[in-house]
């Protein structure tokens, strides 16, 4: 999170972050993940690490939940630190930012392909160049198996 902070929005900066979310304490469930989540208007950090050791995620301005059609707004960035941090904006192509269900949850998209998803039971996630953001595969392969993940919310 640290190292995450000079990439945020500037208001967002000085925020205090706290976990919302842990596979380590709550379990591994896409429903229990959207149901811990903040107020609407609170941003929230996606922190994944997955079965290689490899660290990414996802950061979107509004609180991560359950929805019929995508939201968020270009603030919404995915991230690797596979080695170093690697941080993908918005490119303005689309407004594919995030979308999610009780099966699947999705950041960034376009031509059939997903920045990154998450499967329902938390256990499988997938990650393929996309257009919303001209992310690079953010893990070493385009589908993982995740080992931790945690959602941070404001303060």
């Amino acid at each position: 999170v640290p190292q995450l902070g000079p990439q945020l929005p500037p208001r967002l900066t000085q925020q205090p972050w706290h976990l919302l979310y842990s596979t380590g304490r709550d379990g591994f469930s896409l429903r229990t993940l959207y149901r811990s989540g903040a107020r609407p208007d609170s941003p929230a950090l996606l922190l994944i690490r997955d079965t290689e050791a490899q660290a990414f995620g996802a950061f979107s301005a509004c609180a991560i939940r359950s929805s019929s059609s995508f939201y968020g707004t270009g603030e919404t960035f995915l991230f690797s630190f596979c080695p170093e941090l690697k941080v993908f904006r918005w490119t303005g192509r689309n407004d594919f930012f995030v979308k999610g269900d009780v099966n699947l949850l999705m950041v960034g998209g376009g031509s059939g392909r997903f920045g990154l998803w998450l499967d329902g039971d938390l256990h499988h996630g997938g990650s393929q160049p996309c257009e919303t953001f001209d992310n690079e595969t953010l893990s070493h392969r385009e589908e993982f198996c995740i080992q931790d993940l945690e959602m941070w919310g404001l303060a």
